[in-house]
Protein backbone atom coordinates (compact mmCIF):
# COMPACT_ATOMS: atom_id res chain seq x y z
CA UNK A 1 0.00 0.00 0.00
CA UNK A 2 1.59 3.48 -0.69
CA UNK A 3 0.62 6.99 0.43
CA UNK A 4 -3.27 8.43 -0.19
CA UNK A 5 -3.05 10.85 -3.05
CA UNK A 6 -5.06 14.08 -2.45
CA UNK A 7 -4.62 15.51 -5.91
CA UNK A 8 -4.28 14.24 -9.26
CA UNK A 9 -1.69 14.99 -12.13
CA UNK A 10 -2.89 15.70 -15.48
CA UNK A 11 -1.69 14.13 -18.74
CA UNK A 12 -3.11 14.17 -22.49
CA UNK A 13 -3.24 11.78 -25.32
CA UNK A 14 -4.02 11.57 -28.86
CA UNK A 15 -7.53 9.95 -30.18
CA UNK A 16 -8.45 10.36 -33.59
CA UNK A 17 -6.74 13.55 -34.13
CA UNK A 18 -8.04 14.81 -31.03
CA UNK A 19 -6.22 15.42 -27.53
CA UNK A 20 -8.06 14.00 -24.79
CA UNK A 21 -7.20 14.72 -21.60
CA UNK A 22 -7.03 11.95 -18.25
CA UNK A 23 -6.18 12.50 -14.16
CA UNK A 24 -3.44 10.00 -13.01
CA UNK A 25 -4.05 9.35 -8.74
CA UNK A 26 -0.12 8.25 -9.04
CA UNK A 27 0.25 4.06 -7.27
CA UNK A 28 1.74 3.03 -10.89
CA UNK A 29 2.69 -0.14 -9.44
CA UNK A 30 -0.85 -0.93 -8.24
CA UNK A 31 -3.23 -2.62 -10.76
CA UNK A 32 -4.87 -0.13 -13.10
CA UNK A 33 -8.56 1.13 -12.60
CA UNK A 34 -10.54 2.91 -15.61
CA UNK A 35 -12.58 5.52 -13.79
CA UNK A 36 -15.32 6.29 -16.34
CA UNK A 37 -17.67 9.45 -16.04
CA UNK A 38 -21.18 9.73 -17.73
CA UNK A 39 -22.28 12.65 -19.83
CA UNK A 40 -22.21 16.31 -19.07
CA UNK A 41 -19.79 15.41 -16.86
CA UNK A 42 -15.96 15.15 -15.97
CA UNK A 43 -13.13 13.16 -14.97
CA UNK A 44 -13.02 15.24 -11.37
CA UNK A 45 -16.80 14.06 -10.73
CA UNK A 46 -15.16 10.55 -9.52
CA UNK A 47 -12.53 12.46 -6.88
CA UNK A 48 -13.78 11.35 -3.06
CA UNK A 49 -14.43 7.82 -4.98
CA UNK A 50 -10.43 7.55 -6.19
CA UNK A 51 -8.80 9.71 -3.20
CA UNK A 52 -9.83 6.08 -1.32
CA UNK A 53 -9.39 3.78 -4.02
CA UNK A 54 -5.83 5.22 -5.29
CA UNK A 55 -4.52 3.32 -2.06
CA UNK A 56 -4.64 -0.15 -3.70
CA UNK A 57 -5.14 0.82 -7.49
CA UNK A 58 -3.63 2.78 -9.88
CA UNK A 59 -6.94 4.90 -10.80
CA UNK A 60 -6.90 6.92 -13.78
CA UNK A 61 -10.11 8.94 -14.87
CA UNK A 62 -10.38 10.06 -18.52
CA UNK A 63 -12.61 13.29 -19.15
CA UNK A 64 -14.65 11.87 -22.52
CA UNK A 65 -14.05 13.80 -26.11
CA UNK A 66 -16.11 17.05 -25.62
CA UNK A 67 -15.97 17.20 -21.95
CA UNK A 68 -14.26 18.17 -19.39
CA UNK A 69 -10.58 19.39 -20.12
CA UNK A 70 -10.81 17.57 -23.38
CA UNK A 71 -10.89 18.28 -26.91
CA UNK A 72 -14.27 18.88 -28.70
CA UNK A 73 -15.38 17.12 -31.67
CA UNK A 74 -15.11 19.57 -33.97
CA UNK A 75 -17.79 18.51 -36.36
CA UNK A 76 -20.01 17.39 -33.12
CA UNK A 77 -20.05 13.77 -34.46
CA UNK A 78 -20.17 12.17 -31.03
CA UNK A 79 -20.63 8.45 -32.14
CA UNK A 80 -20.59 5.64 -29.42
CA UNK A 81 -17.64 3.97 -31.12
CA UNK A 82 -15.94 6.67 -31.35
CA UNK A 83 -15.62 6.97 -27.29
CA UNK A 84 -15.12 3.02 -26.96
CA UNK A 85 -12.49 3.59 -29.47
CA UNK A 86 -10.69 6.56 -27.24
CA UNK A 87 -10.90 4.43 -23.78
CA UNK A 88 -8.86 1.64 -26.19
CA UNK A 89 -6.04 4.19 -27.50
CA UNK A 90 -5.82 4.73 -23.49
CA UNK A 91 -5.52 1.21 -22.92
CA UNK A 92 -3.30 0.32 -25.24
CA UNK A 93 -0.85 3.76 -23.87
CA UNK A 94 -0.99 2.52 -20.50
CA UNK A 95 0.27 -0.81 -21.61
CA UNK A 96 -1.34 -3.37 -19.61
CA UNK A 97 -2.79 -6.65 -20.22
CA UNK A 98 -6.76 -5.32 -18.45
CA UNK A 99 -8.13 -3.06 -16.19
CA UNK A 100 -10.94 -2.62 -14.08
CA UNK A 101 -13.52 -0.10 -14.93
CA UNK A 102 -16.14 1.68 -12.60
CA UNK A 103 -18.02 3.98 -14.72
CA UNK A 104 -21.16 5.85 -14.53
CA UNK A 105 -24.45 6.49 -17.04
CA UNK A 106 -23.53 7.29 -20.55
CA UNK A 107 -19.94 6.43 -19.87
CA UNK A 108 -21.43 2.65 -18.39
CA UNK A 109 -22.48 2.19 -21.79
CA UNK A 110 -19.45 3.32 -23.09
CA UNK A 111 -17.45 0.65 -21.40
CA UNK A 112 -19.98 -2.00 -21.48
CA UNK A 113 -19.18 -1.49 -25.49
CA UNK A 114 -15.60 -1.46 -25.15
CA UNK A 115 -15.59 -4.67 -22.85
CA UNK A 116 -17.57 -6.30 -25.44
CA UNK A 117 -15.27 -5.67 -28.35
CA UNK A 118 -12.52 -6.15 -26.49
CA UNK A 119 -13.32 -8.81 -23.55
CA UNK A 120 -9.71 -9.94 -22.72
CA UNK A 121 -8.86 -6.21 -21.70
CA UNK A 122 -11.55 -6.15 -18.75
CA UNK A 123 -11.25 -8.18 -15.64
CA UNK A 124 -13.75 -6.53 -13.55
CA UNK A 125 -16.62 -4.19 -14.83
CA UNK A 126 -18.77 -2.05 -12.05
CA UNK A 127 -21.42 0.26 -13.54
CA UNK A 128 -23.47 2.64 -11.78
CA UNK A 129 -27.16 3.24 -13.20
CA UNK A 130 -26.27 3.34 -17.47
CA UNK A 131 -29.27 2.08 -18.85
CA UNK A 132 -31.81 5.06 -17.29
CA UNK A 133 -32.22 5.83 -21.55
CA UNK A 134 -30.91 2.36 -22.92
CA UNK A 135 -32.80 -0.62 -22.02
CA UNK A 136 -33.27 -3.24 -23.77
CA UNK A 137 -36.70 -2.29 -24.94
CA UNK A 138 -35.62 1.54 -26.07
CA UNK A 139 -32.71 -0.75 -27.75
CA UNK A 140 -34.97 -2.65 -29.57
CA UNK A 141 -37.36 0.33 -30.53
CA UNK A 142 -34.74 2.02 -32.27
CA UNK A 143 -34.35 -0.87 -35.20
CA UNK A 144 -38.49 -0.79 -34.84
CA UNK A 145 -37.83 2.90 -35.81
CA UNK A 146 -37.29 3.46 -39.79
CA UNK A 147 -34.46 5.03 -40.48
CA UNK A 148 -35.89 8.32 -42.10
CA UNK A 149 -37.63 8.75 -39.00
CA UNK A 150 -34.14 8.65 -37.29
CA UNK A 151 -32.39 10.56 -39.25
CA UNK A 152 -34.95 13.37 -39.31
CA UNK A 153 -35.37 13.16 -35.66
CA UNK A 154 -31.48 13.61 -35.44
CA UNK A 155 -31.34 16.57 -37.56
CA UNK A 156 -34.20 18.68 -35.41
CA UNK A 157 -31.51 17.86 -32.91
CA UNK A 158 -28.64 18.86 -34.27
CA UNK A 159 -30.10 22.06 -35.56
CA UNK A 160 -31.18 22.88 -31.86
CA UNK A 161 -28.07 22.64 -30.87
CA UNK A 162 -26.63 24.84 -33.57
CA UNK A 163 -29.47 27.35 -32.40
CA UNK A 164 -29.04 26.80 -29.04
CA UNK A 165 -26.29 29.88 -27.02
CA UNK A 166 -24.64 27.95 -23.62
CA UNK A 167 -25.31 29.99 -20.81
CA UNK A 168 -22.97 32.42 -19.44
CA UNK A 169 -23.37 32.82 -15.69
CA UNK A 170 -21.53 36.14 -14.18
CA UNK A 171 -20.17 33.89 -11.20
CA UNK A 172 -19.22 30.71 -10.15
CA UNK A 173 -22.21 30.86 -7.09
CA UNK A 174 -25.16 31.43 -10.09
CA UNK A 175 -23.63 28.29 -11.39
CA UNK A 176 -23.47 26.33 -8.54
CA UNK A 177 -27.17 27.24 -7.78
CA UNK A 178 -28.15 26.11 -11.70
CA UNK A 179 -26.10 22.34 -11.13
CA UNK A 180 -27.68 22.90 -7.39
CA UNK A 181 -31.41 22.84 -9.21
CA UNK A 182 -30.63 20.42 -11.50
CA UNK A 183 -29.58 17.73 -9.29
CA UNK A 184 -30.73 18.22 -5.54
CA UNK A 185 -29.52 15.04 -3.96
CA UNK A 186 -25.99 16.52 -4.23
CA UNK A 187 -24.70 18.17 -0.91
CA UNK A 188 -23.10 21.80 -0.74
CA UNK A 189 -19.41 20.88 -1.19
CA UNK A 190 -20.32 18.27 -4.10
CA UNK A 191 -22.34 21.11 -5.97
CA UNK A 192 -19.28 23.37 -5.09
CA UNK A 193 -17.12 20.74 -6.22
CA UNK A 194 -17.92 20.03 -9.45
CA UNK A 195 -19.28 23.22 -10.74
CA UNK A 196 -15.41 24.39 -10.01
CA UNK A 197 -14.09 21.21 -12.16
CA UNK A 198 -16.63 21.05 -14.49
CA UNK A 199 -16.75 25.03 -15.83
CA UNK A 200 -14.22 27.26 -17.58
CA UNK A 201 -13.83 31.30 -17.83
CA UNK A 202 -15.31 32.47 -21.18
CA UNK A 203 -14.24 35.27 -23.32
CA UNK A 204 -16.78 37.71 -21.49
CA UNK A 205 -14.79 37.00 -17.98
CA UNK A 206 -18.44 35.34 -17.04
CA UNK A 207 -18.61 30.98 -16.38
CA UNK A 208 -19.74 28.48 -18.96
CA UNK A 209 -20.02 24.32 -18.45
CA UNK A 210 -16.92 22.68 -19.95
CA UNK A 211 -19.37 20.11 -21.79
CA UNK A 212 -19.91 20.78 -25.80
CA UNK A 213 -23.41 21.01 -26.07
CA UNK A 214 -23.52 19.52 -29.49
CA UNK A 215 -23.03 16.14 -27.44
CA UNK A 216 -26.70 16.10 -27.54
CA UNK A 217 -26.77 15.51 -31.55
CA UNK A 218 -25.16 12.45 -31.11
CA UNK A 219 -26.26 10.63 -34.51
CA UNK A 220 -28.35 7.32 -35.00
CA UNK A 221 -25.13 4.94 -35.22
CA UNK A 222 -23.44 1.34 -35.63
CA UNK A 223 -24.21 -0.07 -32.25
CA UNK A 224 -26.71 2.05 -30.35
CA UNK A 225 -29.92 -0.23 -31.10
CA UNK A 226 -30.28 -4.25 -30.60
CA UNK A 227 -26.90 -5.42 -31.94
CA UNK A 228 -25.26 -3.35 -29.06
CA UNK A 229 -27.04 -6.27 -26.83
CA UNK A 230 -25.11 -9.10 -29.12
CA UNK A 231 -21.70 -7.37 -27.06
CA UNK A 232 -22.56 -7.65 -23.92
CA UNK A 233 -22.29 -11.73 -24.38
CA UNK A 234 -19.35 -11.07 -25.31
CA UNK A 235 -18.51 -9.87 -21.86
CA UNK A 236 -15.98 -12.18 -20.41
CA UNK A 237 -15.65 -10.59 -16.90
CA UNK A 238 -17.82 -10.15 -13.92
CA UNK A 239 -20.13 -6.91 -14.11
CA UNK A 240 -21.57 -5.83 -10.95
CA UNK A 241 -24.60 -2.64 -11.57
CA UNK A 242 -25.75 -0.20 -8.67
CA UNK A 243 -28.50 2.21 -8.99
CA UNK A 244 -29.92 3.83 -6.49
CA UNK A 245 -33.75 3.43 -5.46
CA UNK A 246 -34.70 6.63 -6.66
CA UNK A 247 -33.35 5.85 -10.50
CA UNK A 248 -35.67 5.26 -13.32
CA UNK A 249 -37.55 1.61 -12.86
CA UNK A 250 -35.81 1.49 -16.61
CA UNK A 251 -32.52 1.82 -15.66
CA UNK A 252 -32.92 -1.85 -13.32
CA UNK A 253 -31.45 -4.44 -15.44
CA UNK A 254 -32.76 -6.98 -13.60
CA UNK A 255 -36.52 -5.77 -13.83
CA UNK A 256 -35.68 -4.41 -18.07
CA UNK A 257 -34.35 -8.12 -19.10
CA UNK A 258 -30.53 -6.63 -19.47
CA UNK A 259 -29.10 -9.02 -16.96
CA UNK A 260 -30.03 -11.93 -18.98
CA UNK A 261 -27.61 -10.76 -22.31
CA UNK A 262 -24.57 -11.25 -19.93
CA UNK A 263 -22.42 -13.95 -18.83
CA UNK A 264 -21.83 -12.85 -14.98
CA UNK A 265 -24.07 -10.20 -14.32
CA UNK A 266 -25.35 -8.95 -10.99
CA UNK A 267 -27.57 -6.19 -9.50
CA UNK A 268 -28.16 -4.16 -6.61
CA UNK A 269 -30.24 -1.27 -5.41
CA UNK A 270 -28.62 1.30 -2.37
CA UNK A 271 -31.83 2.81 -0.80
CA UNK A 272 -31.72 7.02 -1.10
CA UNK A 273 -30.19 7.48 -4.08
CA UNK A 274 -30.47 9.06 -7.45
CA UNK A 275 -29.04 9.35 -10.88
CA UNK A 276 -25.79 10.08 -9.03
CA UNK A 277 -25.19 6.86 -6.66
CA UNK A 278 -21.56 7.30 -6.37
CA UNK A 279 -22.38 10.91 -4.48
CA UNK A 280 -25.64 10.46 -2.80
CA UNK A 281 -24.23 6.94 -1.04
CA UNK A 282 -20.44 7.23 -1.38
CA UNK A 283 -19.39 4.89 1.55
CA UNK A 284 -21.45 2.29 0.36
CA UNK A 285 -20.33 2.54 -3.46
CA UNK A 286 -17.10 2.60 -1.61
CA UNK A 287 -17.67 -0.98 0.14
CA UNK A 288 -19.33 -2.31 -2.54
CA UNK A 289 -16.56 -1.14 -5.08
CA UNK A 290 -13.89 -2.77 -2.62
CA UNK A 291 -15.34 -5.99 -1.96
CA UNK A 292 -16.40 -6.52 -5.65
CA UNK A 293 -12.38 -4.91 -7.27
CA UNK A 294 -10.85 -7.13 -4.98
CA UNK A 295 -12.75 -10.74 -5.42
Amino acid sequence: MTTKQTEPVSHYYDSQRLKLHYLDWGNSDAPPLLMIHGGYDHGRSWDDMARDLCQDFHVLAPDLRGHGDSQWDSGGAYLLLNFAYDIAQLVERLAVPSVRIISHSFGGFVSLVFAGLFPERVSRLLVIDPFIHYSPQRLQSQADTLAADLALEWVERVREANRRVPRTYGTLAEAEQRLGREHPHLSPDQVRHLTLHGTRRDETGGYRWKYDHHYAGMPPQLLAGPECMSLWSRIACPVLFIRGDECSEASDPGRNGALAHFRDAHSTTLPNAGHWVHHNQLEQVLALSRQFLAA
